[in-house]
């Protein structure tokens, strides 16, 4: 799991949890205490961004736009855990044709991956976005950026237009609000999903993303609904 140095803003949870294990608790429900401090801040959090974090009009989908389920997910095209965790995914829209998955480009480790990312959200401007972001995920090896240039034009996007749209405001303006609202989420490690306002990973690095059951959490998601 791909950790990423969070703000200042991750101290109210973690004030309560030094609360918590202020009174003599073990050393394993110490860390107990600061991961069920951070998830629980992260999904208050996740209520209050609930049109942020599920239906920004701005932000890349993959699957059904109006599915009945949403999954959120915070990655990095160089994260090995997120790209581990990409067939699952991929399958679960295959299968499930209600399920709609949010997008949110999040380039934490380097600059190929900020190159990555402003390229894939440009990519969006040429109809591109779903194939281009799967050649990412499916690449093994070192992101460069002639990679990402090649696996570009592999998809087919003219990449003159292509890199002049990566550069627009509204590409910059989409990584920033990426940055605020996990940084909001309490996000601090690749990758972070959600399923609707319920946090499954990306805030606390004991919670492993690998072993997510995506089935199972969509299905919980919709008996909770009805």
């Amino acid at each position: 799991m791909t950790i990423y140095i969070m703000t200042r803003r991750l101290m109210p949870a973690l004030v309560v949890a030094a609360a918590l294990i202020g009174i003599g608790l073990p050393a394993v429900a110490e860390d107990d205490a600061v991961k069920a401090a951070l998830e629980a801040a992260s999904e208050t959090a996740a209520v209050s961004y609930k049109t942020t974090l599920l239906a920004d009009p701005n932000t890349p989908v993959l699957g059904n736009p109006n599915g009945d389920v949403v999954i959120v997910k915070f990655f990095d095209y160089q994260c090995p855990y997120c790209k581990a965790v990409e067939p699952k995914l991929e399958k679960l829209i295959e299968d499930d044709k209600g399920v709609k998955i949010v997008v949110k480009e999040f380039p934490i480790l380097g600059p190929a991956s900020v190159v990555a990312s402003k390229a894939a959200l440009a990519s969006v401007r040429q109809g591109k976005y779903a194939a281009f972001h799967h050649a990412l995920m499916t690449y093994r090896g070192q992101l460069t950026d002639e990679v990402i240039f090649t696996a570009a034009k592999s998809v087919g996007l003219d990449i003159d237009k292509l890199r002049k749209d990566m550069i627009s405001p509204e590409v910059a303006d989409q990584l920033l609000a990426n940055f605020n609202l996990a940084r909001a989420l309490k996000v601090s490690v690749t990758p972070g999903y959600f399923i609707g306002t319920h946090e499954l990973s990306g805030v606390s690095a004991k919670t492993s993303s690998g072993a997510i059951d995506f089935p199972a959490e969509v299905a919980a998601a919709r008996a909770h609904k009805s």
